[in-house]
């Protein structure tokens, strides 16, 4: 589960949000719109723990009965999925996955790495380069390699937004179920309509 409460964030004495209050339970996917440029992405990065210091924010955020707004990024345990896969172009596909991985998760990593692709139609694809893949195919390496990092909140920024409409639906779809599989709270901002993921959607910016 996670709350927020009167969370605030400006930028240079302007305040982009004002005493936000918001719950997500696990398996829930909250969407958050707003227009590009209204401060979408700083708010992720306020959660994620990588906000610019030019940026100030204060309020209460707690992940897992956990308060987490004054922990370094590291220990935060939250997944943030960006418009861009930002997946390792020298390396392959198991290795994109395996940087991933939790640390108590290293001596099981063929067999989680192979039953992850596997529940993303890539079965065998450990050794593909990445140059090799489609865009689709790299926004699912780009889900799975978040996921087996076994975070407890996971952010996405926009992730649909530079696929193309038949692949974006697809795509919607697999990340929902991944979600909801796993049982962990999400918070997706966007600026379009199409891409909320059927939970609730609520305009903030």
């Amino acid at each position: 589960m996670l709350h927020i409460e009167n969370f605030n964030l400006s930028l240079a004495q302007h305040c982009l949000l004002k005493d936000l209050n918001l719950q997500v339970a696990g398996g829930e996917i909250v969407t958050l719109m707003g227009p590009s440029g209204c401060g979408k992405s700083s708010f992720l990065a306020a959660l994620a723990g990588t906000l610019d210091s030019q940026f100030c924010c204060s309020g209460s955020v707690e992940l897992a009965g956990k308060s987490i707004l004054s922990l370094p990024q590291a220990q935060r345990e939250v997944g943030i999925l960006f418009q861009d896969d930002l997946l390792f172009p020298h390396f392959n596909v198991a290795q994109n996955l395996r940087y991933g991985l939790a640390p108590n998760q290293r001596q099981q990593a063929d067999s989680l790495i192979a039953q992850a692709l596997e529940d993303a139609a890539m079965a065998g694809y450990q050794m593909r380069d990445i140059a090799s893949l489609s865009g689709g195919q790299r926004a699912r390496v780009s889900v799975l390699r978040s996921l087996l990092a076994e975070p407890k909140l996971l952010l996405l920024d926009e992730p649909f937004s530079k696929l193309d409409k038949p692949l974006r639906k697809q795509f919607r779809t697999f990340v929902k179920a991944k979600i909801e599989a796993l049982a962990i709270p999400a918070i997706l901002v966007t600026h379009d309509a199409e891409d909320s993921l059927q939970g609730p959607a609520i305009s903030i910016f």
